[in-house]
Formats: structure tokens, C-alpha cells, sequence
């Protein structure tokens, strides 16, 4: 009797495993359908095409520093860096006058270099570190490109220099002149 009902539980429990697994076999094969049927469109999509349209506005005046304008499938993305706000909406502006409904102007307005700005926040910083106490250091600033000139004690000190200025805000390239 106890052999008896230790197989009806086995037989239980295998009964119970096989509806699981047959209920799970649709379960399993519905999502499968579903994923190819979103998944097979995205496959074969063909990519949009994309045309350089840059002359067209080189034509109409609009010029500016790394000006480009890209027509990818019927949407035109602009692209460049000017100081002139209005330079960049004259850009958009002209796009809709050339057709294009659907404009995305990613002309980047950059501040106008302060030069002095830059000279006196690189002063202050190389007067902070003691470091550098006994060099003589020149700062010059022409568009945000620096040039460091003058004496120092040791070596190190030129590298140190160096870095210190490369750290200052508006600073984008430093050339050293600095002799030992």
C-alpha cells in the first residue's frame, strides 16, 4: 500500500509536469510569431538616404565655420559653430525657403574668445601653485590659443606650467616658449 501511493504521487507529480510544458508550448511558440512579425520589417527597412545639400546654401549666402547641411530622407540637419545667433536662424530660415518642412538646426552658438579673461584667470592659476614660485611666466592669449613665455628653476616647472594653463576655462591649445 505504500508503494501504492508513493507511485500515485510520482504519477501525480509527472502529470503535473507535462500539462505545464504543454501549456507552456503556446505560450512560447505565440511570443516566437510575435517577435519575427515586429522583427522582420526592421530587417528588411531599407536605411534613408542622405544627401550633402551644403552648395545650396553656399549659394544663398549662408557660410560660417564648418557649415554643413545634410538631408537625411527628406529631414535637413545643420550642422556648425558660429558666434552670430542670427547667422544660425538665418540658416533655418533659408532651409524653409529651399522646401524643407522639417528642419533640425544643431548650429552650435559659441561665445566670443575673451582674451584678457583668459590671461587673467591663467595668471591667477599659476600664482596659486607654489610649485611654479620663483619662475617668470608670460601668458599671452590670442583666440583662446595660449602662449606661455619667460624663465624657470627646473625642468618640471615647464610641464607643470603647461598643464596648469591647459586646465584654465577658454583655453584650447598652449604653446610654451619657456626656457630653464
Amino acid at each position: 500500500m505504500i508503494q501504492g501511493s508513493q507511485f500515485w504521487h510520482v504519477d501525480c507529480y509527472v502529470l503535473g509536469q507535462e500539462t505545464q510544458n504543454n501549456m507552456r508550448r503556446p505560450t512560447l511558440t505565440a511570443a516566437f510569431f510575435a517577435a519575427a512579425i515586429l522583427l522582420v520589417p526592421a530587417a528588411y527597412a531599407a536605411e534613408p538616404q542622405t544627401r550633402d545639400v551644403t552648395p545650396l546654401f553656399a549659394d544663398g549666402g549662408v557660410a560660417f565655420n564648418g557649415f554643413r547641411a545634410i538631408d537625411v530622407g527628406g529631414i535637413l540637419v545643420l550642422r556648425g559653430r558660429t558666434a552670430d545667433r542670427e547667422q544660425a536662424e538665418a540658416a533655418g530660415r533659408y532651409a524653409t525657403t529651399l522646401g524643407y518642412a522639417r528642419v533640425a538646426n544643431l548650429v552650435q552658438i559659441a561665445e566670443p574668445v575673451d582674451d584678457a579673461a583668459i590671461e587673467r584667470r591663467a595668471e591667477r592659476q599659476l600664482a596659486l601653485h607654489r610649485s611654479l614660485d620663483g619662475c617668470d611666466i608670460r601668458v599671452i592669449s590670442q583666440q583662446g590659443v595660449v602662449k606661455i613665455s619667460g624663465r624657470v628653476q627646473q625642468e618640471l616647472q615647464k610641464d607643470m606650467a603647461i598643464e596648469v594653463i591647459r586646465n584654465v576655462d577658454g583655453v584650447k591649445s598652449v604653446s610654451s616658449d619657456l626656457q630653464r
